[in-house]
Formats: structure tokens, sequence, C-alpha cells
């Protein structure tokens, strides 16, 4: 697969770590550049390799290299068909980009769940602080402007010590539990999720 543009390219130097976790050339609160090492992520996953090739004043080319694959296709029922996954629970989501936000909401709400959303860490504090009734389960991203998710899990876990928590991420597990963002044994989604897919790791962690 090639993707090209014509673009402003880059020089060598952007070019050799782009594909690197947490690397930006955005200005801080501009963009957090999550995209290209995802990407990279589920190319490596599924045993391919990703070339860039770019020149300044001159755009831009990707090329994506996949194993083809050989044998007959079977068709694969999802696990959440067997599972109920609903619940009355209620759920504090806790995400900086607000469409993300609104989808978890969403997601979480068709499946019978009262979802409480804040869009920063301090929001979800003020939340956890000031709601009376009991708040089963935080739901939060890992990267965020004010604090990480962990911090926030922290601070959350002082003032109400029963409550689960599942962290989600545009970064695989592995790699943000090796920069210190989480503890490599929590309860995890990436990005992106299914809505089936993100109320079957709430019900999972709800019921552990």
């Amino acid at each position: 697969l090639t993707f090209s543009d014509d673009g402003i390219g880059m020089d060598k130097e952007t070019a050799n770590k782009i594909f690197e976790p947490f690397f930006t050339t955005k200005p801080k609160g501009e963009g957090t550049g999550l995209g290209l090492s995802t990407v990279y992520g589920i190319v490596r996953q599924n045993g391919g390799i990703i070339n860039v090739y770019s020149e300044k004043g001159h755009g831009t080319t990707f090329k994506m290299y996949l194993p083809r694959h050989y044998g007959r296709i079977e068709s694969i029922t999802p696990e959440a068909d067997n599972i109920d996954l609903h619940g009355s629970e209620t759920i504090l989501v806790v995400e900086d980009q607000a469409d993300l936000l609104e989808l978890a909401r969403l997601s979480l709400e068709q499946y019978g769940y009262r979802v409480l959303t804040a869009p920063t860490p301090d929001d979800g504090m003020t939340i956890v602080e000031n709601y009376n009734d009991e708040i089963d389960l935080l739901l939060t991203d890992v990267i965020m402007p004010e604090m990480n998710g962990r911090e926030l899990r922290d601070r959350v876990l002082m003032r109400r010590s029963d409550i689960k928590v599942v962290f989600m991420s545009g970064y695989t597990a592995d790699i943000i539990a090796h920069r210190g963002f989480i503890d490599k044994e929590v309860d995890f989604i990436p990005k992106p999720f299914t809505p089936s897919g993100l109320a079957k790791k709430i019900r999972e962690a709800l019921d552990s």
C-alpha cells in the first residue's frame, strides 16, 4: 500500500523519528502526534513493514508491505455476541478529545450504563468529589494535558477506594507501560474501539 502527498515534506532527522512514541513536531497543546506510532505498531503486529520517503519541499510517501494471506477465509463470530454486555452501573469517562468522549458516552449508554463525562482530569476529580452516589468505574485516557491516567487513577482511589479502573489509549499497552504511564497488569482497551468492544471490556472489569 502506498500513500503519497505533495506537501512540505520532512528533513532526514525528522523522518527518522516519526514512528517513535510521543514524538511530535506540533507545538504544545496543538496535537499529540500519536498517529504514526500507532500505524507502525499495527503494521508490525501483522507481520509487515512500513517505510517513509520524504524530501523538504517535495512531499512524502509511505509504503506499507503486508504479508499475503493464503488459504480459506473463515467467518468469525464476535465473542461479545454470547455475552450479556448490559449493565446499570455508573461510569465516569475522562477523555480530552471531545469526539471520543461523546463516542464513549453513547456507546456505554446504549448498553444501559449511567455515564458521567469529563473533558479534563481536573473536571473528573470535581465529579469524584461532588457526586453524591456511587461511581463504579473510571474509564480514562492515558495521555492528557493536565495529568496522565495513572496519576488521575491514584487521586481518584484516595477518594473512592473501591472504584474499578479501565485505561484507554491510541498507543499499545506495552509502549505506555514501558514509559511508566500505566502498570503492566491493568485493564486496558486500545483505540479505536467498537461500542461492543468497549462494553465487553467494561463488563469484564466490573465483574472481576
